[in-house]
């Protein structure tokens, strides 16, 4: 064994025997050094090993500390496994919440979007500037669906390097991920088809349902493990669903991530019953530890998975680029996308091809992940020291969402007016279900750099709930 995992080992068994806790001041790189006899070099190899499984953070100009580790709410037991929603009625309120958001006055704990400043904007602004000039008249011609054919293969090349096979011919680049999710929806159902869901779901999942005049069945996700497939089998033998729309890595809002066996076996399930799979994997890059998460498309042989993502959560939101791994609905979803969007931006394209061509993505991925979990520890914290006892926190590894559990009698919805009231948002549950469930849930973003401004702003949350909690009792 290596000197660096000897270390790496050690710091894990006391991290593990609570001889370090949670929010402990780990020895500096120095110190380790004057204790262990070992280099500075292995001590930061063991150090950077640590951070990036997720059992030490680092602070800028404080040093590293021992970071939580996974701590997921029980599911809530007034929950039904399956619920059904012959109309799904959610978009003006998610509207009105989302609007909510865009005040650059406001606290954005609500908002969906991370930090716009991790993003190497000057590194894009380059390539952007170097394709403008190379750009001709064919341009736009060359960048119809399925889209410029460098990123496709650049986007393969990256399916590749997780070991699953995808051919350029079988990806479609849309203007963003929710481009590529909805046509991937219509491109198998028609209106009045029954889809299911998670239970909670990113909500734009609900609006596509509206927008479709699709029925919802929503299937209860555990806080820990993801969708309950027994209860999904059960929805599949009883209606004739269509499609279901899951997000396998980290999901939104739970941050839960499927396990490899659970992804096989939702795949062989859908299969049965000859449904397709829309995977969202929109936060599939922002996984804590030393590996990528597979997709369930890596376990699909068929073509009935079509696989979602983009770059919008983890380099540039604006550019609202995103594709499609479409299988069997490459084709069709293609027709679709000239019928309505024609194409994804011929400019946008060709900068992301430029970019990625540098190498410089990787780079910039492990960055946005330190920091991103960094800046959640720091969340976390504050959250723990100052909201009441009864109030739970959700908190998983990986993404920018902490999902917070109030007492069952205080109403999010409310806490959500009142703390827009005190210039701070959160996203309340009632946007993440078709049911109307969730009411005492709400969403916390912590990718936002943390200051003096958000921890006051925490601390006003927190009397409003004590308030809420008063008023209830």
């Amino acid at each position: 064994m290596a000197k660096y995992e000897d270390l790496v080992k050690r710091i894990r068994g006391q991290i593990t025997a609570e001889i370090w806790q949670v929010g402990d001041k780990l020895p500096s790189l120095r110190e380790q050094v004057l204790h262990s006899g070992l280099s500075l070099m292995t001590v930061m190899h063991a150090y950077q090993i640590l951070e990036s499984q997720g059992w030490i953070v680092s602070r800028p100009q404080s040093g590293y500390y021992v970071a939580p580790q996974a701590k997921f709410l029980a599911p809530s037991p007034t929950h039904e496994s399956v619920q059904r929603a012959e109309e799904v009625g959610i978009n003006a309120f998610i509207f009105d919440v989302l609007q909510a958001s865009r005040d650059p006055a406001i606290v954005p704990f609500g908002s969906a979007y991370p930090d716009p400043t991790l993003f190497p904007r000057q590194q894009i602004s380059k390539s952007l500037t170097t394709v403008a000039r190379a750009m001709t008249t064919l341009s736009a011609t060359d960048n119809l669906p399925p889209g410029n054919e460098d990123l496709r293969k650049i986007l393969a090349k990256r399916y590749a390097m997780q070991g699953i096979r995808i051919d350029p011919e079988e990806i479609v680049i849309t203007a963003g991920a929710l481009e590529s999710l909805n046509l991937s929806l219509q491109a198998v159902t028609q209106p009045g088809d029954w889809v299911i869901v998670e239970n909670p779901c990113f909500y734009g999942a609900l609006q596509a349902l509206e927008r479709l005049r699709l029925k919802a069945l929503s299937i209860a996700a555990h806080p820990e493990f993801g969708i309950d497939l027994a209860a999904l089998e059960e929805a599949l033998k009883t209606y004739p669903v269509r499609a279901c729309w899951l997000m396998t890595n980290i999901q939104n809002p739970l941050g839960c991530t499927l396990s490899v066996e659970k992804k096989q076996q939702l795949v062989a399930l859908l299969q049965r019953h000859n449904v397709y799979l829309i995977e969202d994997d929109v936060y599939g890059e922002l996984y804590a530890g030393g590996e990528k998460p597979l997709p369930a498309k890596a376990f699909d042989e068929t073509g009935m998975t079509m696989h979602c993502s983009s770059f919008s959560k983890s380099l540039v939101a604006g550019f609202r680029v995103g594709w499609v791994a479409a299988g069997n609905m490459a084709r069709k979803i293609q027709q679709l996308q000239l019928m309505s969007t024609l194409s994804t931006s011929a400019p946008m394209q060709l900068a992301l091809a430029n970019y990625l061509a540098t190498r410089s993505y990787d780079s910039h991925l492990r960055r946005l992940r330190r920091v991103m979990e960094q800046r959640k520890y720091a969340a976390w914290q504050s959250l723990r020291a100052h909201l009441p006892q009864g109030v739970n926190i959700n908190y998983s590894h990986g993404g920018y969402f902490l999902w917070v559990e109030l007492p069952i009698n205080v109403n999010a919805t409310e806490l959500y007016h009142r703390a827009l009231n005190e210039r701070i948002s959160i996203a309340p549950g009632q946007m993440f279900s078709a049911s109307n469930q969730y009411t005492n849930y709400f969403r916390f973003n912590v990718s936002h750099e943390w200051t003096d401004k958000s921890e006051k702003a925490v601390q006003k949350l927190a009397v409003i709930v004590r308030e809420m909690i008063g008023i209830a009792d």
